[in-house]
């Protein structure tokens, strides 16, 4: 968080209690569980989660959630859980952007339901580069977690859109890495693992090696084969990679991402 005296805890707040837990300790338990110790072979698992949680004013960065999450839910043992961030906008404003009503079936997150995540993706337009003020809100209200670094260790990784070739595709992750590592999470970048896809060069791609992404020109534009092929890819590649922090000697981690 960075404010006032600094990031470091106050001492007279530390306690045995507080302490953060440790990689090897991080619970992969249903919440409310005690974690589970590595010796528990008797405890029935449960799906891994990957929590995706996005902002989206045009439903374009909806639009990829929705993709990443068939991704994740591809992968045996795992499933994609769709949330929005809360909206800072005034109903009268987005009115005044022709933004469309969002989709009450997904539900809005609060910063404390994080923590039942084995996998995070969060999902976002860009803002001059920057995720959007909602997004950042959103983030900077997790100062209760990032106190006990209760998100220490958890895989996470983006997904944006932008509305021009030049307008943050790359630098949307590159300066949301930050809320990633005071946190204390591991950032997972999709690399070049989507393949040939990649290289295309022939039309017009969002995405990255930072992450899947779309482009929404003046809004109307939708997301194209590739860009929404790239976004499964995503969900899936997360998936496997949680599974290979969880199971890192089962079959499971042999698998090939593309």
């Amino acid at each position: 968080m960075g404010k006032g005296g600094g990031c470091v805890p106050s001492k007279s707040k530390a306690s045995k209690q507080d302490a953060p837990l440790s990689s090897s300790q991080r619970s992969i338990s249903t919440h409310g569980q005690s974690p589970r110790n590595s010796n528990s072979s008797s405890i029935p698992q449960r799906k891994l989660r990957i929590f995706i949680v996005f902002y989206s004013m045009y439903r374009h960065v909806e639009s990829l959630a929705r993709k990443i999450k068939k991704g994740v839910d591809g992968v045996e043992g795992a499933e994609g859980v769709l949330y929005r961030v809360p909206e800072t906008l005034t109903p009268e404003a987005l009115e005044q952007m022709k933004a469309p009503p969002k989709d009450d079936s997904i539900p809005v997150m609060s910063v404390e339901q994080l923590v039942e995540a084995d996998g995070l993706l969060f999902g976002f337009p860009t803002r001059y580069g920057c995720m959007a003020a909602q997004m950042k809100a959103f983030f900077d209200s997790s100062g209760a977690l990032w106190r006990e670094q209760k998100l220490a260790g958890v895989p996470a990784g983006f997904f944006v859109s932008t509305g021009t070739q030049g307008g943050g595709q790359e630098t949307s992750a590159w300066t949301a890495i930050t809320q990633l590592a005071h946190h204390g999470m591991l950032y997972v970048p999709i690399g070049y693992t989507f393949g040939a896809g990649m290289f295309e060069t022939d039309s017009i791609r969002g995405g990255s090696p930072y992450g899947a992404g779309v482009f929404s020109g003046d809004g109307t534009r939708e997301p194209s084969e590739t860009e929404v092929a790239l976004a499964e890819h995503q969900g899936k590649y997360m998936a496997l990679t949680v599974k290979r922090f969880v199971h890192p000697y089962s079959s499971t981690s042999k698998s090939k991402y593309n």
